[in-house]
């Protein structure tokens, strides 16, 4: 088998759909085989069937639960004897403003997008150690860089991920074990529209109409004249994953055709 990922096997969690379908599919064209968790059952298992089951495994798992978490670590370990890198790429959206958060908001945010990556983490760890190191990419965002881009706890706790990110590449670099972080810009992905679970009530041709409409508005948006797509975060994920990113450590990699450089007016 040849590619930039032959030989080596990815978790990815949240993917069922968006970026972390598009890096699944990208990650098994380059070699790899992988390990896809989300919570969407119907939609996991006829990735994976389309993907072949020599390449790709779908394990149930919501990364708010400890216990899944922990077992989708185990199972990529069990089916294809080893873990090289790890994509904690799930995550949605959070509510809350300064004025308006309530408790359970933030608590239900900090699991889902902060405690899932440390918690995966800290259950992969040996196991990349026990092959002589590996690669840990955490899906950040470009709301824990600037105003105004996601509401305050979504934007808080993405710039937990970054920080946290940086830390562990410190102290996991010494083990071979590289941590960087992806920060996507204006991504085309169901998340606008309420997340993959709500895209999947809604008829197809539904969301096709909302995704060419938020394309069209996203690509005004940065001054790059399109919209980011999933595929361009599959893409820099394989950078990351790969053995050209071998010196790339504790980094953060933005991914936003140049927004993050834009003037944004105060509301």
């Amino acid at each position: 088998m040849t590619g930039k990922l032959a030989g080596k096997v990815a978790l990815i969690s949240g993917g069922t759909s968006g970026i972390g379908e598009a890096t699944c599919e990208l990650f098994v064209e380059e070699g790899a085989q992988v390990v896809l968790t989300g919570r969407s059952e119907a939609k996991g298992n006829a990735l994976a069937d389309r993907l072949g089951s020599a390449n790709a495994l779908y394990v149930k798992c919501d990364v708010t639960s400890d216990e899944d978490i922990r077992n989708s670590v185990e199972a990529a370990v069990e089916r294809f004897g080893r873990l090289d890198v790890l994509f904690n790429n799930a995550g949605g959206p959070t509510g809350g403003g300064v004025l308006d958060v309530a408790a359970d908001q933030i608590d239900y945010g900090v699991r889902l997008l902060l405690t899932s990556v440390m918690l995966t983490t800290r259950y992969a760890v040996p196991h990349m150690q026990a092959n002589g190191g590996g690669s840990i990419i955490n899906n950040s965002s470009i709301a824990g860089l600037r105003y105004r881009q996601g509401n305050i706890v979504y934007s808080v706790l993405k710039a937990a991920v970054s920080h946290y990110t940086r830390l562990a590449g410190v102290e996991l670099g010494p083990l071979g074990i590289r941590v960087n972080t992806i920060s996507p810009g204006a991504i085309a992905t169901p998340i606008f529209w309420g997340g993959s679970a709500r895209a999947n009530t809604l008829p197809n041709a539904e969301n096709e109409r909302k995704m060419a409409k938020l394309q069209r508005n996203l690509a005004k948006a940065t001054p790059t004249p399109r919209s980011g797509l999933a595929h361009d975060i599959a893409e820099a994920a394989l950078y990351l994953a790969s053995d050209a990113g071998s010196y790339v450590n504790c980094h953060d990699l933005v991914v936003d055709g140049g927004r993050t450089s834009m003037f944004f007016e105060p509301p």
